[in-house]
């Protein structure tokens, strides 16, 4: 897989996924038109196991955490290969309703990548 860009929604709940691989490994990064270093979450696979191990660091006063640990969680235990993703949105005076269209917007990204790089890998 080359470098991808991938966006979900409209207005001020649009986000941007974009990802590369870096060896066999996966990086990704979502955002949107305020983007910015919020939080990185690291997955690894298990094959002995079956399962993944997903670790984050959030900088002070941010809240990508749970962006970053659903998608470098999910890609992982999907794809069954270390994934790093980075995490960083920002909206001013954000209301509930855009918080959840947002957590939405992320997550279809991630299953749309998921797709795309299983697919890709037949």
């Amino acid at each position: 897989m080359k470098l991808s860009l991938l966006s979900e929604g409209k207005g001020r709940t649009k986000v941007n996924l974009s990802s590369q691989l870096i060896g066999s490994d996966l990086i990704v990064c979502i955002f949107n038109e305020c983007a910015h270093l919020g939080a990185v979450a690291v997955a690894d696979y298990c094959h002995q196991e079956s399962r993944a191990s997903t670790s984050v660091i959030t900088r002070i006063g941010h809240r990508d955490d749970s962006v970053a640990y659903n998608a470098a969680h999910k890609l992982c235990k999907r794809l069954k290969k270390p994934v790093c993703a980075i995490a960083g949105i920002h909206l001013d005076d954000i209301t509930d309703e855009e918080i959840t269209q947002i957590i939405h917007n992320c997550d279809k990204l991630v299953d749309r990548l998921s797709q795309q790089s299983a697919a890709g890998s037949k």
